[in-house]
């Protein structure tokens, strides 16, 4: 004799079965399923890293190498200016890109979504302030004002991370509120105000998970531009100097000599690498927007 199913396990049932059809449509696209598991594995190399190298190579008083040596057996990618490998300090330079992209995509996408929601649910002058608010910060250069705030605030990897964030939320913002606007006007939400469901209640229960399938997709996208925003920024000299990054190893070949003394070495590897990563999100990115757009479907 078996027991009915409670409401939970009723619900729960379905959202595993949303998730594996989720799955199975993602992974019907080959270019976002290879996006996704070179991503992952260059999470898990940024991870890994301190486990299995040593980055005292990191240190210029410590460099073995010759500088602007180019790419032998013992330095696969060749030496800067210190003599330092390239290759260490690609690798290196991945744990600090992917923190500061991912940290900062956080902190955008969090802002936005807030603003998008709060916009859309309560509209009115609430909506329009906001709208106004958006509109501002969209109208002004996000580099420009991430370059000020850096050079203002104490330069560091938090630093970093707040000036990205603070300055490419608006995308996010409109998203969520067009988003946030179509899923209010469905009869549920009408009937969940009937009943005499709260903002909160209405917003938590319906509006979020609406909207969070669109957030996520739109989440990979603005990685991959807060990699881009930290490499030009440490590029521009505004980044951390104490941390390792591929906007740094290319400003350290712009000032020191290697284009012109024709050291490639040192400047495609963290040039390579940043496109690399871009299209790796944007890959993954793409395919979730297929996925949870129904007018992206064919």
């Amino acid at each position: 004799m078996t027991t009915a199913e409670t409401p939970r396990q009723i619900a729960w049932s379905r959202r595993r079965a949303a998730l594996a059809r989720t799955w199975r449509e993602f992974a019907g696209q080959r270019a976002a399923l290879a996006g996704l598991v070179l991503l992952g594995a260059t999470v898990l190399v940024a991870l890994l890293l301190p486990l299995v190298s040593d980055e005292t190579g990191l240190d210029v008083t410590k460099a073995t190498g010759a500088p602007l040596s180019p790419p032998d057996a013992g330095f696969w990618l060749g030496t800067d200016n210190f003599g330092r490998s390239v290759l260490l300090m690609t690798v290196w330079g991945t744990r600090i890109s992917l923190l500061v992209g991912f940290s900062a995509a956080l902190l955008s996408v969090v802002i936005g979504t807030l603003i998008g929601i709060t916009a859309a649910h309560f509209g009115g002058w609430v909506s329009g302030t906001l709208l106004r608010f958006t509109d501002f910060f969209l109208v002004l250069p996000s580099l420009i004002l991430a370059i000020a705030l850096s050079a203002v605030l104490p330069r560091g990897v938090g630093t970093i991370i707040l000036a990205i964030g603070l300055t490419a939320w608006p995308s996010t913002a409109r998203l969520v509120r067009a988003q946030t606007l179509t899923i209010e006007s469905r009869p549920y939400i009408e009937r969940a105000h009937a009943l005499g469901g709260g903002h909160l209640h209405i917003i938590g229960r319906h509006v979020l998970p609406g909207v969070m399938p669109l957030v996520l997709a739109n989440t990979t996208l603005v990685v991959g531009n807060a990699v881009i925003a930290d490499a030009t920024l440490s590029f521009l000299g505004v980044g951390d100097p104490n941390s390792i990054t591929w906007g740094l190893v290319l400003e350290n070949a712009l000032n020191n000599g290697a284009i012109s003394r024709g050291a490639w070495w040192n400047v495609l590897p963290p040039g390579i690498a940043i496109v690399l990563v871009v299209l790796f999100f944007t890959l993954v990115g793409r395919g979730l927007e297929t996925v949870f757009n129904p007018r992206l479907k064919k």
